[in-house]
């Protein structure tokens, strides 16, 4: 034995083996969530805590998967993101038949996976969107839908089932809410598109958004995607009233984020977009997450 046993939480008493490679795993999936997303940090507080951290553990896979096609290594080739992509998938889909892995990330979502029913209908269009980020460099409107369905609205689905986990008709009310959790994924993957213009096409050669040049930004072209953006937040804002308490306060404040985001693109000259990243400032981020509290209320915990 390398060492000792962790501790419960209050320190009573030591935890069995695997449950405490599963808190690691889960420790490990939080710690790539708080370095590499802020904002997504300060809406995921605002879940009450076991959702929370299926939430978390969705999102350091899709974290991870992100990485690998985006951030490669200096002597890596495109074939060698290829394979470490297929092997991350391979992982996660044989993760989810067995419960576990020796990937700590895979297999904190794998236990997610399992215990809110993503299914891997959920998870291969997830890596198939990754893929094209390694084989396309320029989208049309209809590969840019099946591109937005596989990296977003698909997580849209995947956070869907772990808001509902506890709830007793969750078939039924994942049926009627899932066409707004895609808007709503869609919505926010646009508004990076927006926001990332100048880095995607000047560092990894891609444009994601039909109509839009980084070297000769359009108004009306800018302005048109904006609106498209718009109106998915619309089309998702109603069904958050009907999402449970426990992850109605967090949904609300990052739909209120991108809604302010999206203001503040349409109010920066479009040739500054692709020369500097939009952002909301703290305090504003502060204010949001209070409104989405105010609103909505706090939080209630939820069992596992």
């Amino acid at each position: 034995m390398l060492g000792p046993r962790l501790q419960r939480h209050g320190g009573s008493a030591p935890l069995s083996p695997h449950a405490a490679y599963d808190e690691v795993a889960e420790a490990s999936a939080s710690l790539v969530i708080d370095a590499y997303s802020s904002s997504f940090g300060l809406a995921s507080r605002l879940l009450a805590g076991p959702v929370r951290h299926h939430v978390r553990n969705v999102y350091a896979l899709v974290r991870v998967a992100d990485e690998i096609v985006d951030a490669p290594r200096p002597d890596q080739t495109p074939d060698h993101q290829a394979a470490a992509l297929a092997t991350l998938e391979a992982e996660t889909l044989a993760a989810l038949r067995t419960g576990g892995s020796s990937n700590l990330v895979v297999h904190a979502f794998a236990r997610t996976a399992r215990h809110c029913d993503i299914e891997p209908a959920l998870v291969t269009p997830f890596f198939a969107s990754m893929r094209t980020d390694l084989e396309r460099t320029e989208h049309d409107e209809a590969s840019l839908a099946e591109y937005v369905y596989g990296s977003a609205e698909v997580v849209g689905l995947m956070c869907l089932r772990a808001f509902l986990v506890a709830d007793r008709r969750r078939g039924a009310a994942y049926d009627e809410l899932a066409p707004g959790a895609q808007r709503l994924g869609a919505a926010f993957q646009k508004v990076n598109f927006l926001r990332d213009l100048g880095e995607d096409s000047a560092d990894l050669g891609r444009s994601y958004l039909p109509g839009l040049d980084a070297g000769a930004m359009d108004v009306r072209a800018r302005d048109r995607w904006l609106d498209d953006i718009d109106a998915d937040l619309a089309a998702a804002s109603e069904p958050l009233s009907r999402l449970p308490r426990s992850s109605r306060v967090a949904v609300r404040a990052a739909h209120d984020l991108f809604a302010e985001l999206s203001t503040r693109l349409r109010r920066t000259p479009a040739a500054e977009i692709p020369l500097r990243r939009v952002r909301v400032p703290g305090p504003v981020k502060a204010r949001i997450a209070a409104g989405a509290v105010l609103r909505n209320g706090h939080p209630r915990p939820v069992a596992r």
